[in-house]
């Protein structure tokens, strides 16, 4: 169907405004087939572990980027493409049924409902969303100077509110990297040693938050030009401490989210997830707990987005005991000024935070450090 609009023939369903293409007709048996077999073929022959379906509002809203008058209503009236959604759900359920484990993740950024539930529930049936709303925010937030960090904290915290209304997978992918963004490394404030410091701490702040995670080639070891799809990555930095500490860092957050319980066991479910304080905004930290099936699996996670170390930081623990720093972003391995918590942290009778029982260590600087309670030397050490 087309319309008439300022003497242009501008087709109200089949013609995408922002990027000049077509767009398929979802209707169409033969289309739909077309598709879902070549999300199959790269299941089939490249054994592909997912798939990720881009510009999903594009597809779910007859209006998207479209003015008033220049699009047609559905037979209900609404706004919805009601043969999209149909697709969609169709192409998830073939992809699941001849591939249970594969994942399909849908890059979806309005507040639909139900993206990543099961169609037999009313969902899109996609295994995950990407968390458009934490990278945007946490980005935000990371290129502030820390001095101005104290007035922004809520956006910092704020991805927890709906962090489980969806399966969330924490996306920083070649959209953050592309079309003048510049790469993340030269989004971080300050020095060199603050870039590097800003960028090892968010990594870390991204691994031990709820949710799957996605970092783009180069982001491993702090790539510091923007992504160039005609050329080879910097490898040759690796030849600098301080991209290789990020990438040492990468490998460590990848193992201490492989063996922990608690980072991996609930990723989509409040269980997971328990705020220690999310208030202490003069300081601009944030403490928080990630919890497994067995409670004492517990990891207390505590974010300095300052560059000043913090001695004497007192932190609320849920059990009393021996408790351990098992990971450290600041860490000398990662080109950190190495403050660490070596040592064995005993727990005092001093309620804070809430909890009965509580420790005081030294926060260090622009930086992540994980905690463990230690019943016997835990599998992931950082010495």
């Amino acid at each position: 169907m087309e319309r008439i609009f300022t003497n242009m023939r501008i087709p109200a369903k089949g013609f995408h405004p922002d990027w000049s293409s077509y767009i398929y007709n979802y209707g169409r048996d033969e289309v739909r087939s077309f598709l879902i077999s070549n999300a199959l073929f790269w299941l089939d022959v490249f054994h592909a572990d997912g798939l990720r379906v881009d510009a999903v509002a594009s597809m779910l809203y007859l209006d998207y980027s479209r003015k008033e008058g220049e699009w047609i209503p559905n037979e209900h009236g609404g706004n919805e493409n009601l043969e999209a959604i149909s697709f969609l759900k169709e192409f998830n359920e073939v992809v699941y049924g001849a591939y249970p484990d594969a994942i399909t993740i849908a890059e979806e950024s309005t507040a639909w409902s139900g993206v990543s539930k099961p169609t037999y529930l009313g969902g899109l049936g996609f295994g995950q969303k990407w968390m458009m709303g934490w990278m945007h925010d946490t980005l935000s937030y990371f290129k502030l100077d820390p001095v101005h960090r104290k007035y922004h904290q809520d956006e910092i915290t704020f991805s927890i509110i709906y962090a489980f209304t969806e399966n969330f997978m924490l996306p920083l992918s070649h959209d953050e990297v592309v079309h003048g963004k510049g790469s993340l490394l030269g989004r971080m404030p300050g020095d060199e040693w603050r870039k590097f410091s800003n960028l090892r701490l968010m990594y870390a702040y991204m691994f031990t938050h709820p949710g799957t995670k996605l970092l783009f080639m180069g982001g491993e070891f702090g790539q510091s030009a923007e992504w160039n799809h005609d050329g080879s990555l910097d490898w040759h930095l690796l030849d600098y401490g301080p991209h290789r500490g990020v990438l040492t860092l990468i490998k460590d957050l990848n193992q201490l989210y492989k063996i922990e319980p608690a980072l991996y066991e609930f990723p989509f479910d409040n269980r997971g997830f328990e705020w220690v304080d999310y208030s202490d905004r003069e300081n601009s930290v944030i403490v928080f707990m990630r919890k497994g099936e067995n409670k004492e699996d517990s990891l207390i996670v505590i974010c300095n987005f300052t560059p000043e170390a913090r001695p004497l930081y007192r932190v609320g623990v849920p059990f009393r005991g021996t408790w351990k720093e098992i990971f450290n972003s600041d860490n000398l391995k990662y080109s950190g000024s190495g403050v660490l918590n070596q040592g064995v942290l005993n727990t005092t009778p001093v309620k804070y935070h809430g909890k009965d029982y509580s420790v005081s260590i030294t926060l260090p600087p622009l930086a992540c450090t994980v905690l463990k309670l230690q019943e016997e030397k835990s599998e992931f050490d950082l010495e």
